[in-house]
């Protein structure tokens, strides 16, 4: 799998939701079979003045909704910023095989603190890859932070 490639079309998405003064992060979702784009999406918190629109949580609903199942088996996603407790845990909860994020999130990354719960219960866990294009995608959240400030 092509992971910088994929990664680039997850900040193509955090450019879309910059255009639109959203938080500038974005998702796609790979078939690991077919290695192609199921769904993509991008933050639509202000959009929809609703404080859970994350793109990993709309890439989800829609991509569930569209494909008329529950679980997202086979499937990889990459997001621009590392997810917080709440879109790791909806990952999780679908099933989805693979995770890729580029920039970590100090402040309110999920990672590390839904692993916890993940070792201590029989949840499914992804496999997590982090730092991926951290650079880019780091810099594109900090210029953004930087200009409504």
């Amino acid at each position: 799998m092509n992971v910088d490639y994929f990664m680039n079309e997850a900040l193509l998405e955090a450019k879309k939701a910059l255009a639109l003064k959203e938080i500038p992060v974005g998702a796609i979702l790979v078939d690991n079979k077919t290695e192609k784009i199921i769904s993509r999406n991008y933050n639509q918190m202000n959009k929809f003045n609703n404080a859970i629109k994350h793109c990993e949580i709309n890439i989800i609903n829609e991509t569930c909704e569209a494909l008329k199942q529950k679980y997202l088996n086979n499937m990889t996603m990459f997001v621009t910023l590392e997810p917080c407790s709440m879109c790791v845990s909806a990952i999780s909860e679908v099933h989805i095989n693979t995770l890729y994020f580029g920039a970590y999130d100090e402040k309110n990354g999920g990672i590390e603190k839904i692993r916890i719960t993940f070792e201590r219960k029989n949840i499914f866990v992804p496999n997590i890859y982090g730092g991926i294009m951290e650079e880019r995608c780091s810099k594109l959240l900090k210029d953004f932070f930087k200009k409504i400030r």
